[in-house]
């Protein structure tokens, strides 16, 4: 019997309790498929499809119900409730899934729904990790460049950028020189493909078309220049990282506005600063 599977055993007797289940390389192992979850009209020899979990004495138990994923499975579970060691999440039965707060990635709150994945601890038990997501993600996604795809946020990386699964199931980032640091795990966003890599990983973005953002960018830029008494410090000789952490914007597209605002007459750039008109 294998636990945290779906599987069919042979209805070994019949119980006031419910029924016995055996498999049929193993007729001395059983376990219970409570009387609530017993089909009606079931009787002795015949086969049920039944999902394989633990109560809450930690016996193992069967149920005809189908839960939400199964060990090796991931998807996306809602969270109810934490308690002193982790959180429970609604998988589909009746008893909650367990996820250790070692197994959790980011903040997360009751109501979320976050991505999971099914696994069986050193105790013989399910638990739910947000862990290791990256490495069991689909790559075989079915979109192209250009195309507008919604996915989950499960991860994010200072090195690598913000890690997304499209449909819950494909895998794809949003490159770390986007800002993201308004979005959590668990997020759901709408984003646009930006390329499909050799390997089949889509990478995203979230900025509209150039032309687009660039008016947005350089509305934001103004009113930064503003608050800075009119005249902003650095100009777009500064580093990556400056220009990233004062405006939130890319080198390049820290560029493309302050070019805008340059052609449209609103600025004037010497001495390496940028001085409102």
């Amino acid at each position: 019997m294998k636990l945290g599977e779906t599987q069919t055993l042979t209805v070994a007797k019949k119980v006031d309790f419910g029924v016995y289940l055996f498999e049929n390389d193993n007729p001395d192992e059983r376990v219970l498929l409570p009387a609530k979850q017993v089909p009606e009209g079931t009787k002795q020899g015949d086969k049920l499809k039944v999902f394989l979990y633990k109560d809450s004495e930690d016996r193992l138990i069967a149920t005809v119900k189908e839960p939400m994923l199964e060990v090796g499975g991931f998807a996306p579970l809602k969270i109810k409730d934490f308690g002193k060691i982790g959180a429970f999440l609604d998988w589909g039965l009746e008893k909650d899934l367990f996820l250790p707060y070692k197994e959790m990635v980011g903040h997360i709150e009751v109501g979320d729904e976050i991505l999971v994945r099914l696994y069986i601890d050193k105790s013989e038990r399910l638990c739910a990790s947000m862990k290791g997501i990256y490495h069991i993600l689909s790559t075989d996604a079915p979109y192209e460049k250009g195309e507008t795809v919604t996915g989950r946020i499960y991860e994010f990386s200072d090195n690598f950028g913000t890690f997304v699964a499209v449909d819950d199931k494909y895998s794809a980032r949003i490159p770390k020189y986007e800002d993201t640091s308004h979005m959590r795990v668990g997020q759901t966003l709408e984003a646009k493909v930006s390329d499909v890599r050799e390997d089949g990983k889509l990478e995203l973005t979230i900025r509209e078309a150039a032309y687009i953002q660039m008016d947005e960018d350089a509305e934001s830029l103004m009113l930064l220049i503003e608050e800075y008494g009119g005249v902003l410090p650095f100009s777009e000789k500064a580093t990556p990282e400056v220009i990233k952490r004062e405006t939130g914007l890319s080198k390049n597209a820290f560029k493309r506005a302050v070019g805008r605002l340059y052609k449209e007459r609103k600025i004037d750039i010497s001495d390496n600063k940028i001085r409102k008109i």
